[in-house]
């Protein structure tokens, strides 16, 4: 079976290995175009682009797809590509562009995506990240016939993937990046003999995950600590969960929510200890343990490294606005 294949980050790497590994036929790849990244902020390639390259397989980067849209010569070019390549399916996995509808047709067994949840739930961009955030107990991967719509198309295959209690995106993505892997090529498999059975999306239970966003980095300290310490993991590895002390930034990695109650007389944010195990913070209820901290300019460390370099005593408060300095009037003679 031939395959184009278009995803871009990690997540649609592992996908795409695994098929290829699998002996399927990897025609051409749709990335997005390549991005400024890192210090130097220089032009790099994604991670699907990185594979592609280093297999000898074609790859086509349009800024759109969309022949009537901003970058039309784009889509024609990739229409081109997408035509000569006579592929028997596309499959699509984090890609980041809309398919137009010339796009969802042309393959004979259409477009089939690789969602990172148990759809209805979690439709949209960042579907590991909210099912964390929630608490939700599981999550898993559908693959699902694309149509025009926001992740409505029929299922095709569903497996369900436990979300342990310390798991934060940066782990529980690799664990749905190869469970996606796995199951797509699965659907393949069965798509090649006729085996797959599309049954369409339930009508109650549908959320969306709406995009990670920077803004949603600094710790609202009123929240309970089991929201915050979900909110911590949720934001890992990207933008990392933030707060400020005295004026300065600290990034927040890791967390443990403690199963006892604040003072009476504290108040949300502030430090209650500070010790080799972690720095105690009080919330609108309950306690939270900061276990892995950075301070800005720093890398991030253990609570123990982190209190040599970084002075934190009880009673200080996280978030409360850095204190005015105080103006010195001088008299002259």
């Amino acid at each position: 079976m031939r395959v184009i294949f278009a995803g871009t980050p990690e997540f649609a790497r592992v996908a795409l290995e695994r098929l290829h590994a699998a002996g399927f036929e990897i025609a051409l790849v749709l990335t997005q175009p390549d991005r400024p990244a890192g210090r130097g902020m220089k032009l790099q390639a994604s991670s699907v682009k990185q594979w592609a390259q280093s297999h000898d397989v074609l790859v086509a980067q349009p800024r759109s797809l969309r022949l009537d849209g901003q970058y039309p010569e784009d889509a024609a070019a990739a229409k081109t590509a997408i035509e000569a390549a006579r592929a028997d399916v596309m499959v699509v996995a984090a890609y980041g562009l809309i398919l137009p509808q010339w796009v969802l047709d042309l393959p004979e067994k259409g477009c089939i995506n690789i969602h990172a949840s148990l759809l209805p739930r979690w439709r949209g961009a960042a579907p590991i990240h909210r099912a964390i955030e929630a608490g939700d107990a599981e999550t898993g991967i559908s693959i699902m016939q694309m149509d025009a719509g926001l992740d409505t198309g029929d299922m095709l295959l569903v497996e369900r993937l436990a979300i342990d209690a310390v798991d934060s995106t940066e782990s529980l993505h690799d664990k749905v990046a190869a469970l996606g892997g796995r199951l797509i090529t699965r659907a393949l498999e069965l798509a090649a003999c006729g085996g797959l059975r599309p049954q369409p999306q339930a009508l109650e239970g549908i959320s969306y995950a709406h995009k990670i966003e920077k803004h949603e980095a600094p710790i609202d300290w009123s929240q309970t600590a089991a929201v915050i310490a979900r909110r911590i993991r949720t934001f890992k590895p990207f933008p990392i969960a933030s707060s400020t002390l005295g004026g300065a930034v600290i990034k927040l990695h890791e967390a443990t929510a403690l199963l006892q109650a604040a003072p009476m007389a504290s108040s949300p944010g502030q430090v209650l200890a500070a010790s080799a195990a972690g720095v105690d913070i009080a919330t609108g209820s309950g306690i939270i343990r900061l276990t892995r901290l950075q301070k800005s300019g720093g890398k991030a460390m253990n609570a123990a490294d982190f209190l040599h370099g970084f002075t934190l005593r009880p009673g200080m408060v996280f978030g409360a606005p850095a204190p005015e300095p105080r103006l010195v009037v001088g008299h002259s003679n």
